[in-house]
């Protein structure tokens, strides 16, 4: 499929859209939106702010808005995949004084003027809808982002010592996952002494006995969520169970997994598993349990009262948690992975339904858990 065939099969979907909610035109004001959209165009210039352009989309394709420091950029290189539809007017670009505000749309577009318009939070679940299911190019897309994330992750954890720092391991990821293309969103780690932390920024602490490292990368629009941990000197009593724990918890989530279903009928799975695998009834109050991937963080986290449904070939990235005060040991599982219908098969789901698990690196350890390799701690 052409990055133009790409456009062209998301814009149809666009104007579902658009005729689901009465209305001329929907404004695209999320990175992720937007890079999904644009072929994986990268929209942003500070990771943490909101892009730098707006995209009208309209029944005869989409016009960008996009300030005048930023436009030849944005034009020969983001949209150079879609050159030809910039040359035939699919693709417009509309330059706007570098100070003036973007999200004026009639401003910069005056034919939007007349236009019912809907902004992308007055239409977000139908918008999160038609981004679910992911095309063959953009699973192919991810799945290289994800694999090039759990390879760096395996070549740090496996130079560390107990000795590194947090911080020295976070600075060892982040020159590999820029050096692959891609943006280093989240880094997390914890050691030994803040075990009981799930969402670890790295300080100056060293590792310890036993540390987890948290890899959120982003390229193409495309985000990798990946959890891997490291020992040193061998397990201690119960440490083996607590994760083995964790990774039922996950395999039940997958089995939760069917296209139709609610999102949040998963979060009931888990609530039910925390407490058939051991853990207290409230764990999954401990920290968010992770839910749809793709071009956002999630999209969306898995909560109570989400309406969303799952879709065929959608991505996913849970990340059940449990922590152990008797033993003073945390537990985490987190890879990216897709909801495949089609082809081949895995133990624990329907006929034609199983899970692609995208962040693989053939040179960690795994271990089998419902029919599926899973990631073990690497022993060093």
């Amino acid at each position: 499929m052409t990055p133009e065939q790409e456009f062209h099969a998301k814009h149809t979907r666009l104007t579902g859209v658009l005729e689901e909610v009465g209305a001329d035109a929907v404004v695209l004001d999320t990175e992720g939106a937007i890079s999904w959209l644009l072929a994986g165009a990268r929209v942003h210039i500070s990771l943490a702010g909101a892009p730098i352009l707006r995209a009208v989309v309209h029944g005869d394709g989409v016009s960008v808005g996009v300030f005048t420091n930023e436009l030849a950029r944005i034009r020969d290189e983001e949209l150079a995949p879609l050159a030809a539809l910039l040359d035939a007017g699919t693709v417009s670009l509309h330059e706007l004084p570098w100070h003036a505000d973007v999200d004026d749309v009639v401003g910069w577009l005056p034919q939007a003027a007349g236009w019912t318009l809907v902004r992308e939070a007055g239409a977000a679940q139908q918008l999160r809808a038609v981004r679910a299911s992911l095309l063959d190019v953009e699973v192919e897309r991810y799945r290289a982002l994800c694999r090039s994330s759990a390879e760096a992750l395996t070549d740090v954890l496996s130079e560390v010592t107990p000795e590194t720092t947090e911080r020295q391991l976070a600075a060892a990821l982040a020159p590999r996952i820029i050096a692959a293309g891609a943006d280093p969103v989240v880094l997390l780690v914890n050691g030994e002494s803040r075990a009981a932390h799930r969402h670890p920024l790295p300080t100056d602490a060293p590792l310890g006995r036993r540390a987890m490292a948290v890899v959120c990368a982003r390229r193409q629009g495309l985000i990798a969520d990946v959890t891997r941990w490291v020992d040193f000197g061998g397990a201690v009593a119960g440490e083996d169970d607590l994760d083995a724990r964790i990774l039922g918890v996950e395999a039940d989530v997958f089995a939760a997994l069917r296209p139709g279903a609610r999102l949040e009928s998963v979060l009931e799975t888990l609530q039910e598993s925390y407490v058939r695998h051991g853990f207290p009834a409230d764990e999954w109050t401990k920290h968010h349990q992770g839910g749809a991937a793709g071009y956002q963080g999630r999209d969306p986290r898995v909560a109570p009262g989400v309406p969303d449904l799952i879709r065929e070939n959608q991505p996913f990235a849970w990340n059940p948690t449990g922590w152990s005060a008797e033993l003073g040991l945390g537990a985490k599982v987190e890879d990216t992975v897709v909801l495949r219908a089609a082809g081949g098969g895995a133990a624990g789901h329907d006929s034609g339904l199983w899970i692609d698990v995208l962040s693989v690196d053939e040179r960690w350890p795994t271990v089998e858990v419902a029919g599926l390799a899973r990631p073990a701690v690497l022993r060093r």
